[in-house]
Order: structure tokens, then sequence, then C-alpha cells
């Protein structure tokens, strides 16, 4: 369907490598053609399918919460780290699957309830605010995925650490950087702010209190237990952020392809993993282009849709981008300059009548 050709261009961002994909846009599937596809699918799919799933999984997901509580109380190495792993999941579980589902408006029908649970799960469970999960990434990265300058990922760059530090130590690092990271974003904006630093305190207390009254912790012993149980899947947290959009086409802001391409080129899906799969989400992991083809559907109906959505765009000539989670990994450690550090090729679609 394409040719792509690449040159230095001195007079354009500094010499960065420019790259040409020529396209007839006759050969160019509409979106709406998918879209009936896929809509005629979900017209006869269950409450249960589009919603109750989820609902099921999060369910478990608190009583899983009081199960961490209590092994957290036992005296047996074993059992309590068993039980600060759970809490850890569950926090990844509600801080990331959920508040990413709620954003999208797809834990619901209601865009209301969705906007209640998601200062739950984003504020009170995470301690990031929702309302500059919604900013940056509803308002941002979907529209403009893989576009330099806009939804091009490189927030997750920090160019100054070297490669092992940064893909295996610095995540740890993270749940510290979510309350100064959501009090920048919102200077400015002081009802934002407030509602946001009395829903994460409160958030912070409970856990508090439920680590010291259950499992017996001191107060900082208690403090020490979130930060560990909040790190320990941080790792994997950067590394999917990371895997599914670097390293893929970056566009240019004035040489866009429609948003069919521009999925399907710029967006991967890892392998289904239960266990990933379950802590960040289908939409996140094993179903991600067609979270982004299809963003308001729930967790559950990315991942029903995949065989739509793969077939289509197959059967149009489209990439459909797929790599194992240790091919990426090792990708990115041994590329890390190349990926991390240097500024991307800048891709310049262009539609040929």
């Amino acid at each position: 369907m394409s040719f792509a050709s690449s040159k230095k261009d001195p007079n354009e961002e500094n010499g960065t490598e420019i790259v040409y994909d020529k396209v007839k846009l006759a050969d160019i599937p509409k979106f709406s053609d998918l879209n009936q596809e896929v809509m005629a699918f979900v017209d006869k799919c269950t409450w249960m399918d589009k919603y109750g799933v989820d609902w099921c999984i999060t369910s478990l997901g608190f009583v899983m919460v009081y199960v961490a509580l209590v092994c957290m109380q036992s005296s047996n190495p074993l059992t309590f780290c068993l039980g600060v792993f759970i809490y850890g999941y569950c926090f990844q579980m509600f801080s990331v699957r959920c508040a990413h589902s709620s954003v999208h408006n797809a834990l619901c029908e209601s865009r209301t309830l969705n906007r209640i649970w998601g200062y739950f799960f984003g504020d009170l469970c995470g301690s990031f605010s929702s309302d500059v999960g919604y900013d940056i990434h509803i308002r941002i990265h979907h529209p403009h995925t893989n576009i330099i300058g806009l939804g091009d990922s490189s927030s997750w760059k920090v160019s100054f650490l070297p490669a092992l530090f940064y893909m295996y130590c610095a995540p740890l690092l993270l749940p510290l950087m979510s309350v100064p990271v959501s009090i920048k974003e919102l200077w400015g904006q002081w009802m934002k702010m407030a509602r946001y630093c009395t829903l994460m305190m409160i958030g912070i207390a409970i856990n508090l209190i439920l680590l010291m009254k259950i499992s017996g912790f001191s107060f900082i012993g208690a403090c020490f237990c979130i930060h560990v149980s909040r790190a320990l899947l941080s790792i994997p947290y950067i590394h999917v952020n990371i895997f599914q959009h670097i390293g893929l086409p970056m566009y240019s802001r004035d040489h866009r392809p429609k948003k069919i391409y521009q999925m399907s080129t710029g967006v991967l899906n890892l392998p289904r993993n239960p266990f990933l799969d379950y802590t960040f989400g289908h939409a996140i992991i094993s179903a991600h282009v067609e979270h982004h083809l299809f963003p308001h559907m729930s967790d559950n109906m990315c991942l029903m849709i995949k065989p739509i959505v793969s077939q289509f765009l197959r059967k149009n000539d489209l990439p459909y981008n797929e790599d194992n989670y240790l091919s990426r990994m090792w990708h990115f450690t041994v590329k890390y300059k190349e990926l991390m550090v240097n500024a991307p090729p800048i891709t310049h679609f262009v539609g040929i009548q």
C-alpha cells in the first residue's frame, strides 16, 4: 500500500531524519466501515459483556484488598510478602485499569458516574489527579497519537538517565512522583487542586488506618508498606506505556494520516497475559490497537472486538502491530539511546490521489 523513503532535512527539526510515507488514499479503508462492523457486534452484546465482566473483576479486587491486609498480619515471611504483593496488585488494578476506564467513560453508561468513579479510583485510590489524566490522556494522547509535539509519548522519556537505570530502577520511584506531578499540572486551577488534595489525603489516610488497624503496622511501617506495594509493579507499568507507541511512526503535525491509518501504524498490542491483562487492563495490554480505535469501549469489549479489528486491518493491508513483552524489553534496553534519547524520525504522510 505504501512506499516510504527518508532523508535528512537541515531546514526542518534541526536536521532530524524525515521519512516520507506515500500512500494511495484510495487504498485506505474508511473508518466508518470498520465502525459499522464493530457496532453491529456491540449491539448484540449484553450489559454483562459491556460492563459486568469488568465490574466482577473490580469487585474481586476489593475482596483481595482485605485478603492482603489479613496476610500482612502474619509473622510468616512468605505470607506477609504475599499480602504486600496482593496489596500492590490491587493498587495497580484500581489506579490504572479502573481509573483509565473511568476517564474514557467506559466503566458504565453514565458520564456522571464515570466522572465520580474517576475521582474515586484516580484521586483517592491512586493519588493521581483524574483531571490531569483527562487533560493529558483524553485531550492530547488519544486524538494526537504519535503526533510529534502532542501525543508522541515524549513525556515518558528521561534522556539523562542511563538505559539500565531507567528500565529497571527508576520506575520504583514512580509512586513518589504522582502527587508533585498532579500539583504541578493543576497549578492555577485552585478548585481542582483543592479537590484533588482533599481526595488524595483521604485516600492515604484510609490506607494508613487499614494497615495500622488490621495489619498491625506502625505509622512509619504503614507509610513504607504503601510505597513498596505501589512500587512493586511500577516497572512493567512504565514498560507497557513506552513499548506500545515509541519506536513506531511519529507523524508531523502538518502531515498526519487519517485516523485508521494513524492508529494502525502507531499502536502496538502485547500478547494476552493474564497477569498484566487483569492488572492494567486489556485496553492497555493486549487490545491497545482496539482501544485507540474505539476509546469509549470497556476493557472487556476491547478484547471482544479484537478479532473483528485485526481481520479488518489485515484484509485491507494495514499493519496490525504485535510483539511480546520480552522482545520489546530487550529491544528498548539494547536500542535505548535511539528510542528514548534521540529525537525520533518524523514521518510525513503523503496521500496520493
